[in-house]
């Protein structure tokens, strides 16, 4: 009997790895004749959206406005197959659908939708504003629709030569804020000791972790260079809507005391404030665009229009790397150490990117694209060293900044030949700060004790269950002091001003690009395309060939591949209805230093240059 027992257990063993063996077949299989299907679809030029004469391009981007794709490869050819978008939108994107539209006379049009968009920062739209304006100044019509805007889809949306609201919609201008969770009193009742070892008054990155509420010194910082935003998002609006900044400001500020007058219809009141140019349903707009002459689309419906995927599929071509051309390389996220994928900056991938380009002799230039915070202090000093090296074999290297390019963002940019910023970049921040965690009250409050004996002054210094050895922590601030002075002296040799005026602007401070110029941060305001244009130049090339380098390890089917864990599970979960919901996503977005925490070494000292300063 006992034989047959195990025969029988045995055998549904088998029957489960079976079972296994068949589900492992069969993704394998899937994931096999979608490659399959995806290389027939590329290979074949039969599939190539047709652009018809008279027709709009419509662009109505769908999530972040990014550099470049976080969202794996694999994870974009299944929800473009789906239909469903990925969340992502690339700047460059955008940008090039528009710049190409200016020129083809089969584009009569845009039609901009931004109802969709959330937007990190407002370099990034200034970039697609400025392209706009260009689509303009060609004397094409940029007709703009949305069932109601926010503060960064407006921005974008003042671009537009017509700007219409649904009647049941709205338009609700906020100021910026920067407002951060504080962690000290729940730390505290954890037992968990966060020790801070910092230079620079204002370097409040890490006060989360020591502190219940902002600096004096954090707040002040903060007012000055967000006012310095604010300011700026006044006249860039009132510029494109032909208003007085002062009475723009007025009309904002006085937005709820004139509401009730307008019978809380805030559509209204923005026609009213001639922020928009009317309430229109879609089905208005469409009929609208038909009067002016926009033929009619597919079997009389709609209008002739073509959207931004099937635009750039229509009207791009190989991108060739056989002649000398100007390598864009993207440096977005947060820095931190190793390899790393699209979304965040690896010390070890980005270095190797640009060593790619300094040994391809093809890249005669490169413009770093950066839109980071910060992060670890040797993974960016890695960085910077490659972009010192590319310069000295005699390739210029320019940086332009983007959204955020602060504390580590500036610290890999520092060494360029020329750095460009947009007025309402986020730069500075030119400090460093370290912390160590340490558990022992945690444990005394479970009932667990640490005891023993060393030998030498700093012996288990490093062990995370014991407190903090005082002489380890001087050391440790010693170690702070210097990277600080490595800091602030590598700005100033590299800015050709003495340490301490470098220092007197340094301090962990914040500025904007506006700001920043106006103390000797950056070269020149503008956008990516001067910034390869002059790189093109200073590299003696007659023209502008552009390329934009792949991270490392993102070609083949590596590529393909990466991330399809995570992607495949969040998909599957979505289907189920099981995904988070939106408030528990936005906490997780609130916890600053998220990816800090998320690397940081236990019982060891945790150096960032590091800058938590995008506003809401």
């Amino acid at each position: 009997m006992a034989g047959t027992q195990r025969n029988g257990f045995i055998a549904f063993i088998v029957l489960i790895f079976r079972g296994l063996n068949l589900f492992r077949l069969l993704i394998l299989n899937v994931i096999f004749f979608g490659l399959l299907l995806l290389l027939f679809s590329v290979l074949s030029g039969s599939n190539k959206p047709e652009v018809k004469r008279d027709s709009v391009l419509v662009l109505q981007p769908q999530g972040q406005l990014v550099e470049q794709y976080s969202v794996a490869p694999l994870e974009r050819m299944l929800a473009g197959l789906s239909g469903d978008p990925i969340g992502q939108v690339q700047v460059r994107d955008l940008v090039a659908a528009i710049d190409h539209a200016r020129t083809d006379s089969r584009i009569t049009r845009i039609v901009l939708l931004p109802g969709e968009l959330r937007a990190g920062g407002f370099a990034a739209l200034r970039e697609v504003g400025a392209a706009l304006d260009r689509f303009r100044a060609s004397g094409k019509p940029v007709d703009v629709w949305a069932p109601s805007m926010d503060r960064s889809q407006y921005y974008l949306a003042a671009h537009g030569s017509k700007v219409l609201l649904d009647p049941m919609g709205g338009l609700l201008i906020t100021g910026l804020s920067s407002y951060r969770l504080f962690y000290k009193d729940l730390l505290d009742k954890l037992g968990v000791d966060v020790h801070l070892f910092r230079v620079g008054q204002f370097k409040s990155a890490a006060e989360p972790y020591v502190l219940d509420q902002a600096s004096p010194q954090a707040k002040e910082a903060d007012a000055y260079w967000m006012g310095g935003l604010w300011k700026q998002w006044l006249n860039d609006v009132a510029k494109q809507r032909k208003l007085n900044p002062d009475a723009l400001r007025q009309s904002v500020d006085s937005v709820t005391d004139r509401l009730a007058a307008a019978g809380g219809d805030l559509g209204k009141l923005a026609v009213e404030d001639h922020l928009v140019d009317g309430l229109a349903t879609r089905r208005d707009l469409v009929m609208m665009l038909r009067k002016d002459g926009v033929p009619a689309g597919a079997k009389g419906q709609g209008i002739r229009e073509i959207d931004m995927k099937d635009y750039l599929r229509a009207v791009s071509g190989p991108v060739s790397s056989s002649r000398d051309h100007v390598a864009v390389i993207v440096a977005e996220g947060e820095i931190v150490g190793g390899k790393q994928r699209p979304g965040k900056i690896g010390g070890a991938s980005t270095a190797q990117q640009l060593y790619r380009a300094r040994m391809d002799g093809h890249v005669r230039a490169v413009v770093l694209r950066v839109d980071s915070p910060g992060g670890e202090v040797y993974a960016a000093e890695r960085i910077r060293r490659q972009v010192a090296l590319l310069r000295a074999d005699g390739k210029p290297v320019v940086v332009s900044m983007g959204d955020v390019a602060a504390s580590g963002g500036y610290w890999i940019s520092m060494n360029a030949d020329r750095i460009f910023a947009e007025p309402n970049t986020i730069t500075g921040s030119i400090g460093i700060f370290g912390m160590v965690y340490n558990v022992p009250g945690l444990l005394n409050k479970i009932g667990v004790h640490n005891d023993g004996v060393g030998v030498g002054p700093l012996a288990g210094a490093g062990d995370i269950t014991r407190p903090l050895n005082p002489q380890m922590a001087q050391l440790m601030q010693g170690v702070i002091d210097k990277g600080y002075r490595d800091f602030v002296g590598g700005v100033a040799k590299a800015r050709g001003k003495t340490f301490k005026q470098i220092d007197a602007i340094a301090q962990g401070r914040v500025w904007t690009g506006t700001q920043a110029l106006q103390r000797g941060l950056v070269d020149q305001l503008g956008g990516v395309r001067d910034a390869i244009a002059y790189a093109a130049k200073k590299a003696g090339l007659k023209s502008s060939a552009v390329r934009y380098m792949a991270p490392p390890g993102s070609s083949g089917l590596k590529r393909l591949m990466t991330g399809f864990g995570d992607s495949a599970a969040a998909h599957a979960l979505a289907s189920l209805g099981l995904q988070p919901p939106a408030w528990l996503r936005e906490m997780r977005e609130r916890i600053p230093g998220w990816t800090l925490l998320q690397h940081a070494k236990p019982g060891k000292l945790n150096v960032y240059a590091d800058c938590l300063c995008a506003p809401r």
